[in-house]
């Protein structure tokens, strides 16, 4: 089958969905990921032929695509802070406002490589390990840990660890039950905690996209209307005792949240909070400094 007519039935049946360019993203994607050819190859071979196997795999993700799966979990990887990632089922699809996440922490923590101290960074809430592991690769003089309660979780940061050759300390925790985490983590200081924590609140469901709420874990989205802040004030609690003497607490936040989330670190004895907008103009990030 020519590869040229390919993308056409992947536009006849995915337009209405997804919008031609994602349509031409996703068949982009799957190009690179199932036949290792480049995009452009189709513009300099307009008769690029592939197999009936091949053929069926392409089939087989578009089908996948008109459930609505997302593009991510159909090819198994995605790419963040320059890094490529193993994803399914049981981690969260890592998200661009979190590679401005991590951009941050390592500009903060630039000055300390360079004045040669060894560092320590903690990732509460791992799931696939992008942020512990990008960071891991940005500031090659740290020690990094991370920490997640999902064992199937921490099954694909630790693939995700040797794909980019990093060493990450992993531990099996659940940050709201202090019993689980305080033998392992109870000696150690850092100098930087940084969490992306659940924080959809129920009331925000009808908000967010249907690939997403059907296919992405809920364990990792949201939290109660009541008690939407239950991760920040557990972890700014234990970050309290767990920062070295200025050391910095990151989080991802709620956008509509930020004022709440800050007023949160600001009673728990944080010095220099900060709120921080991302490329769209929301207040996503947040820093305190530990008094």
């Amino acid at each position: 089958m020519l590869l040229k007519d390919l993308q056409q039935i992947f536009h006849k049946e995915l337009d209405a969905v997804y919008g031609k360019d994602e349509v031409n993203s996703f068949f982009f994607l799957s190009m690179e990921q199932f036949l290792n050819v480049p995009r452009f190859q189709m513009a300099i071979q307009p008769e690029f032929t592939i197999t009936k196997s091949e053929t069926d795999i392409f089939f087989k993700t578009l089908e996948a695509l008109k459930q609505q799966k997302p593009i991510q979990y159909i090819l198994g990887e995605t790419e963040f802070y320059g890094l490529t990632f193993k994803v399914n089922e049981n981690v969260l699809i890592p998200r661009p406002e979190t590679e401005e996440l991590v951009a941050l922490i390592v500009a903060n923590t630039q000055n300390l490589i360079l004045n040669s101290k060894p560092i320590t960074i903690l990732d509460i809430g791992t799931g696939s390990g992008c942020i512990a592991i990008s960071l891991a690769k940005s500031l090659p003089n740290a020690e990094v840990y991370a920490l997640d309660v999902s064992k199937e979780a921490l099954k694909v940061a630790k693939l995700n660890a040797e794909l980019n050759n990093v060493e990450i300390s992993f531990i099996e925790a659940d940050i709201l039950n202090k019993s689980t985490w305080n033998l392992e983590l109870n000696n150690l200081k850092f100098n930087a905690i940084v969490s992306n924590p659940p924080y959809v609140r129920n009331l925000e469901k009808a908000e967010i996209k249907s690939n997403v709420l059907d296919n992405e874990p809920h364990l990792a989205l949201f939290v109660s209307d009541n008690n939407p802040l239950q991760f920040y004030k557990a972890i700014s609690d234990f970050a309290v005792n767990n920062l070295k003497p200025d050391g910095n607490l990151y989080f991802e936040i709620n956008q509509y949240l930020g004022e709440e989330t800050k007023a949160l670190l600001e009673n728990s004895h944080y010095k220099n909070v900060e709120l921080y907008k991302d490329l769209n103009g929301n207040y996503r990030m947040l820093k305190g400094r530990k008094e």
